[in-house]
């Protein structure tokens, strides 16, 4: 890609959701989402492949609808009350289609048909910006208007996500798409929490993109895009394929790893607030989630291929090995010591 281009693609991503997270004023959150939706498309349709071009054209389509539907939504509630701020929405029909707009911006079910597809037509390293980055203008507006969200709709959305994150996930064998599940299921347990705690949101948002980033750029390294390209992973780097075990147990949310600690401390919110059987039916629902983290798990450290000419074996890698894993993949499976320390920060 031209340099020039580069640069400035790379420059709205990251000028996107900061303009949404610092502003007060929904125009100005607005401009901020749509240039983070246009900076990110050339990245997507970059392989010039059918598949990259459906996945911009299916990525353009939803995001531009949801972003119709959030300019909607503040219009109407500007013409009820006179204000265009974001803290202050009054008007129960524009709350409504904001949550709803929200909902396709972010994937959450059962606006998330889009986001399988789209990381599927990706790179790894777009799918790793679409998962976690690109999240955090959406999520950002939702803690901003969370006291004018209504928390049984908010459940709901974060009940369904959670179920057809894990159902759906485990007939998958493309590594990206059965990622684009686990990033719906952690949706849910985000939408959940979300008008009951905001800062606790954040915590999970905070945890899940540290390990969503760790398996991503594992997943790279490796160079495998199906569970059937897993089964050579141990010839390549075996303590990678170790700790990338250990960064799925994570996801999952097995104790004593991070991904243990936003699970843990949404229960027992849940639990306080009077809701036990959200609470019961959340922690059965993260088992899907496990099931289909377990068998990439068992795919990659404990079969063997059935015969060794379906994919080549790679018995030496290469040497400029990333640096940069080591410190994610430790902050992705211990942190949970540290737990006050993390809900005193945040």
């Amino acid at each position: 890609m031209n340099p020039c281009a580069t640069t400035i693609i790379t420059t709205s991503l990251i000028m996107g959701p900061l303009l949404t997270i610092s502003s007060n004023h929904w125009i100005l959150a607005w401009t901020g989402l749509e240039i983070s939706t246009l900076a990110i498309i050339p990245l997507i349709a970059k392989q010039h492949h059918p598949r990259a071009i459906e996945a911009a054209i299916k990525y353009f389509l939803t995001q531009a609808s949801a972003s119709t539907l959030i300019l909607f939504s503040s219009i109407i509630n500007a013409w009820t009350s006179g204000q265009w701020g974001i803290t202050q929405m009054s008007n129960n029909i524009s709350c409504t289609i904001l949550t709803a707009a929200l909902a396709i911006k972010l994937g959450l079910a059962p606006f998330h048909f889009w986001l399988p597809e789209v990381l599927q037509g990706a790179t790894m390293m777009t799918a790793l910006i679409l998962t976690t980055w690109q999240k955090l203008a959406p999520l950002s507006l939702l803690v901003m208007t969370a006291q004018s969200m209504n928390t049984p709709l908010m459940v709901t959305l974060g009940l369904t996500s959670t179920l057809i994150g894990g159902w759906s996930g485990l007939n998958q064998t493309q590594l990206r798409k059965i990622m684009a599940f686990s990033s719906i299921a952690h949706l849910g347990w985000m939408a959940t929490i979300l008008t009951l705690s905001p800062k606790l949101m954040l915590l999970t948002f905070y945890t899940y993109t540290i390990m969503t980033s760790t398996m991503f750029l594992m997943i790279k390294l490796l160079e495998t895009n199906k569970i059937s390209m897993m089964m050579t992973s141990w010839t390549k780097l075996p303590t990678l394929n170790t700790m990338m075990m250990l960064t799925l147990m994570s996801l999952a949310g097995l104790p004593p790893l991070t991904g243990f600690t936003p699970k843990w401390l949404i229960i027992q919110e849940l639990a306080k607030q009077n809701m036990p059987i959200i609470a019961t039916m959340m922690a059965l629902l993260s088992l899907l989630n496990l099931f289909f983290y377990l068998r990439i798990s068992y795919y990659a450290t404990i079969t063997l291929p059935p015969n060794s000419i379906n994919y080549p074996q790679q018995w030496r890698h290469k040497t400029n090995q990333k640096h940069y894993l080591a410190p994610m993949t430790t902050l992705s499976t211990t942190l949970l010591p540290i737990t006050p320390t993390l809900l005193t920060i945040i």
